[in-house]
């Protein structure tokens, strides 16, 4: 089967690339937002192949993989030499994110497309997006398994947030000063930097630094089920995480700390600081837990069920 999709997501492309298909990247010079082809700091297979205009255009393409509104409305009708997704090429919709805004009007771009079928990640995102008469499904996260690297040898917390200075508060990046007390908290991400973070790590030396931390911090407010605390969860690494979207789904009571209050979180990071035993037990149930709900095997096996179906 022969995909085409962007480069929007590559912690969870990553995971999806592994299957058994052909991944079509497109691909642009400045390798832009809508042409950034292949990742350049995740590990993909050769199945995952960049695509320039000129190759789209008269392509064989058995499904395009959407994920931006703009794609829906314009960018793969132009990539696709004319063919409308959903109507002259079976169309999926891959929904990353949770809704923002008013709760009566958070209604979905792919909204009363029955031609097309919405795909989200997490049952909270399905919860609370309207999608109308679209048919949907979940499918819940896959990661590539890192291994159990977990170390734990600084007593300090890792928090990976992407671009934390423009996303403040919804990432919970307001936050962390005041966790950033008796345990210092190392930021991890795009964009990272600029509050004084780390950046620029390929995904193999993020989860090693990830690992050498005591405990991972999970400051999310309101965004969709974060792929570094799957990773981190994979890692083995105890978990300190709001309790605030697919949270208290993900993380069993085992694996770690969940809660909406900010001094028990505190407290949650100082315990695993003081104590690495706790630590290592916790993280290593937490990678359980993680390996049997988040696994790659289910993840694909969902997807090509899922595909198989769409393009009949």
């Amino acid at each position: 089967m022969r995909i085409l999709m962007w480069h929007v997501h590559g912690s969870w492309t990553t995971g999806f690339v592994q299957g058994p298909h052909e991944y079509l990247f497109p691909v642009l010079p400045d390798r832009g937002p809508d042409g950034r082809g292949r990742a350049q700091t995740w590990d993909w297979p050769q199945s995952a192949i960049e695509l320039t205009p000129a190759e789209a255009a008269g392509a064989e393409i058995d499904v395009v993989m959407l994920q931006r509104p703009h794609e829906l409305e314009r960018l793969a009708e132009q990539w696709l030499g004319g063919r409308r997704p959903g109507r002259d090429v079976p169309a999926i919709y891959l929904e990353h994110s949770s809704p923002q805004g008013r709760i009566a009007e958070m209604r979905h771009p792919a909204a009363d497309r029955p031609d097309l079928r919405l795909v989200h990640v997490t049952h909270f995102n399905d919860l609370f997006w309207d999608a109308g008469s679209t048919p949907t499904t979940v499918i819940e996260h896959g990661i590539v398994d890192p291994g159990a690297r977990f170390t734990g040898d600084l007593p300090r917390a890792a928090a990976v947030i992407n671009e934390p200075a423009r996303r403040g508060r919804v990432t919970g990046t307001d936050l962390l000063p005041r966790l950033n007390g008796d345990v210092p908290i190392d930021l991890f991400g795009i964009g990272a930097a600029t509050l004084g973070g780390i950046e620029n790590l390929r995904q193999d030396e993020l989860h090693t630094e990830m690992a050498r931390r005591r405990a991972y911090l999970h400051p999310i407010r309101w965004t969709s089920l974060g792929l570094s605390l799957l990773e981190a969860m994979h890692l083995g690494m105890p978990v300190v995480a709001l309790a605030t979207t697919e949270v208290v789904e993900a993380v069993p009571a085992s694996a770690g700390v969940v809660s909406t209050d900010v001094d028990v979180l505190r407290a949650a990071l100082r315990e695993f600081a003081r104590d690495p035993d706790a630590a290592r037990e916790t993280g290593a149930a937490g990678r359980r837990a993680a390996r049997a709900r988040y696994g790659l095997d289910r993840f694909l096996a969902d997807w090509n069920e899922l595909l198989e179906g769409v393009i009949r």
